[in-house]
């Protein structure tokens, strides 16, 4: 079995992280990529008019729990959406889904995470991640650290990866992606001034929360958020929430 499965249908994974307290016994993770509690405040303040999602997401993720009996949820950056520390209806959202959830969080400190794990009293990493067991953790809005890189499976969110597709028609759609592939040490070895050990390969999460919007990776033109992309994976490919294999992002 893979250190990082995908749950099938879901922009979720479940890890194995090693220990996280000490114990000789693995821990299985469940892990969310781009949760942006309160977003909707923000679209509203941009002129679009849409109600309020936390309740839905919040059961999502109970749901997602109850399903993979996790020993942990590892939120893979940007649990928030304000740059800065929760107020009003994100800092409500962010309470009552730390209240319902009754398994250890651990947060991998984004970009959108100013001041949410002092606020809550949180476990939390450096912005540039870290490494649990096999598996190194980062947001992606920065380049990871060494020992982070050298995992054998890397988990980055940030870049919400999207996929346009077009039908025989003419019809298009955008659906949530996954982006893996093996990671390419040059570009981390040239930024921290060192060999590394990169051996592994890299998991770029879809984001969790569907109006967070995304990188459409196969349009050219977009440019990717991630300062690591796509060089760091220039062999990446595409798959989708439910699994089916797209090919090489390059060539979708």
């Amino acid at each position: 079995m893979a250190l990082v499965e995908p749950v099938l249908g879901e922009p979720a994974a479940v890890a194995d992280i090693g220990s996280r307290d000490g114990n000789a016994t693995s821990e299985r993770a469940l892990v969310v990529a781009d949760y942006h509690a309160g977003i909707e405040r923000s679209l509203r303040r941009e002129g679009l008019e849409v109600q309020s999602r936390a309740e839905q997401r919040r059961e999502r993720v109970l749901d997602l729990v109850s399903e993979t009996r996790p020993d942990r949820v590892v939120f893979l950056g940007d649990l928030g959406h304000a740059i800065g520390t929760p107020e009003g209806a994100e800092h409500d959202e962010l309470e009552a889904l730390f209240d319902a959830l009754d398994v250890p969080v651990t947060l991998v400190v984004g970009n959108h995470d100013g001041g949410l794990a002092d606020e809550f009293d949180l476990d939390a990493t450096p912005p540039e991640g870290a490494r649990f067991g096999d598996v190194g953790f980062a947001h992606g809005h920065t380049w990871p650290a060494p020992e982070v890189l050298e995992a054998e499976t890397v988990c980055v969110g940030h870049e919400h990866p999207t996929v346009r597709l077009e039908d025989e028609v003419g019809g298009t759609r955008v659906e949530r992606a996954w982006l893996r592939g093996p990671l390419d040490a040059a570009p981390f070895e040239e930024y921290h001034g060192e060999d590394l050990d990169v051996h592994g390969d890299l998991a770029v999460f879809p984001a969790f929360n569907d109006l967070s919007g995304g990188t459409w990776v196969n349009v050219e033109g977009q440019e990717f958020l991630a300062p690591f992309l796509p060089g760091a994976c220039p062999g990446a490919e595409l798959y989708l929430l439910d699994g089916t294999r797209l090919g090489r992002y390059r060539d979708v």
